[in-house]
């Protein structure tokens, strides 16, 4: 692997609250995909704005990081809903940040839901048929990230939507290839965060929470902001990825 995307998620405070250790700032310049929350699960127009704006003053790709309707539980908790009415939030949330970006003369590179969303749309036929037939009808052209082999991967690579696979380096994985959710993340080594991430890269190996090794196939690193230690965790990925001659590129940029 000669070039690999790495992303993470910004704008996750709202208001005067903060999620995370609140370093959007520091890791912005050492990213090349930023998933900008829309406002459900956090986020609010004014913080939309000002990282918008901040992706742009590093070059930084962005794309919409749209949440279930849950603000108090960070969008972390299944929220039962239609397909319809799911796929319609998101397209809400999606539609917001597009604009604010115009403003910017910034477009949207993707669209990655978050959380307990994003594992929904993961493992359910009915909501990945729905949405990818949604914005490959509005715009063929957004990028959706998307685990590697879940429903949602395997709608848009059949309809010949664009679908950018990652791999999480601050999540345990299973012996499925999927990641273990998790609402609570203890602080990680970064250290051994960065040689994981770089064994990905060059073996496409994993360990899994069973002990055993499996494949991995992704496009995109993905580091959560509001992990524990965050910023520590990215500047290990950067130096160590940077020291194997592995370039940080987004996908649009590629």
């Amino acid at each position: 692997m000669r070039s690999v995307d790495l992303n993470s998620d910004m704008g996750e405070g709202f208001g005067p609250w903060t999620i995370g250790d609140g370093v959007d700032e520091y890791i912005m310049p050492l990213i090349s995909s930023a998933n900008i929350a829309t406002g459900f699960h956090a986020g609010d127009s004014t913080t939309m704005a000002q990282t918008v704006k901040m992706a742009a003053q590093y070059g930084v790709s962005i794309g919409a990081h749209p949440g279930f309707r849950d603000l108090v539980g960070f969008g972390r908790r299944h929220m039962m809903a239609s397909a319809d009415e799911l796929v319609n939030d998101i397209l809400y949330q999606v539609g917001a940040l597009r604009e604010i970006a115009k403003l910017h003369g910034l477009t949207l590179q993707h669209v990655k839901p978050h959380g307990a969303l994003y594992m929904h749309v993961a493992r359910n036929d009915e909501i990945a048929e729905l949405l990818v037939e949604k914005l490959h009808t509005l715009s063929p052209e957004l990028m959706l990230y998307a685990m590697h082999g879940s429903n949602v991967h395997k709608v848009a690579k059949r309809v010949g939507h664009p679908v950018v696979c990652e791999f999480y380096a601050d999540r345990d994985y299973d012996l499925s290839g999927s990641i273990v959710f998790t609402r609570r993340v203890d602080a990680l080594d970064p250290e051994q965060v960065a040689q994981k991430v770089l064994r990905a890269c060059q073996e496409g190996k994993v360990y899994t929470v069973e002990g055993k090794d499996i494949s991995i196939e992704f496009d995109s690193i993905c580091i959560h902001s509001d992990t524990p230690g965050a910023l520590a965790l990215v500047e290990a990925t950067y130096k160590a990825l940077h020291e194997a001659g592995i370039h940080i590129r987004s996908p649009s940029r590629s």
